[in-house]
């Protein structure tokens, strides 16, 4: 068996520098929220593969789909062979998504194939070509989603030109306002900006979507007040502008709910999903009304390998995981426990300036100084390589790299939990001194 020091060493060699790693450790097997790696070393997993294990590592219902389906066939192309499997996950998809009216959905493989997708299918059921996205977001690696997403490095440095007709406004930061307001007095004006918008950058006539993470992912976990997407549709609706809503990394339990947006109470003409959606295989949908999915033109849309048997077969299981075995519940339990926790930490170390999310999709937001509010992007740094040291892989994101986020599996015990936030405070601790 292999180090993980000569893995490194192979790595470096064979695969380009641009493909990055968080950890030095190479997995051997991993199960539930617990990774363990070439060197035999055990890892509690605070960061979850990014979003994509939410009922845990090889959960067995998944595993025992996939093997199943295995054994019956694994590729025929839906567009040539249809199978059940596909048929049956869209229809649990378009009942679960909010909304009273009928829905549509198709399969991919990836988030930004969904995000892409859904920008496709927008733009030819409004006529229109404007797409207009948000600053802080993350909307994949593909031109499109590059062009949609707000960071430059590292995500779009050198890697242009980018789509045409896509713009960019503010979000709902609150924490760090860009019209340096306060809520709750503000009334959620961030949201009214779109109208404003509308004027100086794009006409609502020409606009097709507006595209949104309910929780911004890459761009630090930032969390818009209860008002601000009801407001943001309400605008959208008086345009005829379809309200995109990205769940890849929000959705399928993660913050404690099947899709995110329900915190807002809110239904999406179109809704993104990926990475928890199939326990770690390979798959994305894209959900919608029925009377904007089935504008295109037959052959409009399509994938060679998306909706695959297999993946979609862990599909299912995630599904039934989630909704019959109680982890949705487990979820809110998480979190609630999880922010009391990081609650009492931002009271004990100067250093957490703020703590947002929804449900276990938590955020540590880290100032130098909480009046200033300066980004510690080294002390995140440090503080993800001290928890990596003392046995806990999490990860840091946001802008200014100095969000600390949790994307745990749902079904880690209340042990490796507590054992997780322990090593978080240790560390803080030793950033203090």
């Amino acid at each position: 068996m292999r180090t993980n020091e000569e893995l490194s060493q192979l790595l470096k060699k064979h695969v380009p520098p641009g493909l990055t790693v968080a950890t030095p450790s190479f997995v051997k097997h991993a199960r539930g929220a617990i990774i363990t790696d070439a060197n035999g070393r055990e890892l509690i997993d605070f960061a979850g593969g990014i979003g994509v294990i939410n009922v845990g590592h090889c959960h067995a219902k998944v595993v025992d789909a996939i093997k199943t389906q295995a054994e019956k066939y694994l590729h025929t192309c839906f567009h040539i062979v249809p199978y059940d499997l596909y048929v049956d996950m869209a229809a649990r998809l378009n009942e679960l998504a909010p909304g009273s009216f009928d829905k549509m959905t198709m399969f991919l493989n990836s988030g930004a194939e969904a995000v892409e997708n859904a920008v496709k299918i927008a733009r030819h059921a409004t006529d229109r070509q404007a797409v207009i996205s948000f600053a802080n977001a993350f909307h994949g690696r593909t031109n499109m989603g590059m062009s949609l997403t707000s960071k430059i490095k590292p995500y779009k440095l050198g890697y242009g030109p980018f789509a045409a007709e896509t713009y960019r406004m503010p979000y709902a930061y609150c924490y760090r306002c860009p019209l340096g307001l306060k809520h709750p007095e503000c009334k959620a004006a961030c949201a009214d900006q779109l109208e404003e918008f509308f004027i100086n950058y794009v006409a609502a006539e020409k606009t097709a979507a507006v595209i949104a993470e309910p929780v911004q992912g890459e761009g630090g976990f930032v969390t818009p007040p209860p008002e601000y997407f009801p407001r943001l549709q309400e605008i959208c609706n008086k345009y005829g502008i379809l309200l995109i809503i990205d769940e890849v990394q929000t959705g399928m339990g993660r913050t404690g709910k099947i899709f995110a947006i329900d915190h807002w109470d809110v239904a999406p003409d179109i809704i993104c999903t990926a990475k928890s959606i199939a326990g770690g295989m390979p798959l994305s949908a894209v959900t919608g009304r029925s009377e904007v999915m089935s504008t295109s033109h037959v052959g409009g849309l399509g994938s060679t390998y998306g909706g695959n048997p297999v993946a979609l077969a862990a599909a299912q299981a995630v599904l039934d995981v989630m909704i019959n075995d109680g982890l949705l519940q487990r979820g809110e339990e998480l979190g609630e426990r999880m922010l009391s926790r990081f609650r009492e930490m931002q009271q004990r170390h100067e250093l957490i300036g703020e703590v947002r999310g929804k449900g276990p999709m938590l955020a540590l937001e880290l100032v130098r100084d909480r009046e200033t509010k300066e980004p510690a992007t080294d002390e995140a740094k440090k503080l993800v390589s001290l928890c990596y040291e003392k046995g806990l892989i999490v990860l840091a994101c946001g802008n200014y790299g100095n969000v600390i986020r949790t994307l745990m599996p749902l079904v880690i015990t209340d042990e490796e939990l507590e054992r997780g936030m322990q090593i978080i405070e240790s560390a803080l601790g030793e950033l203090r001194r």
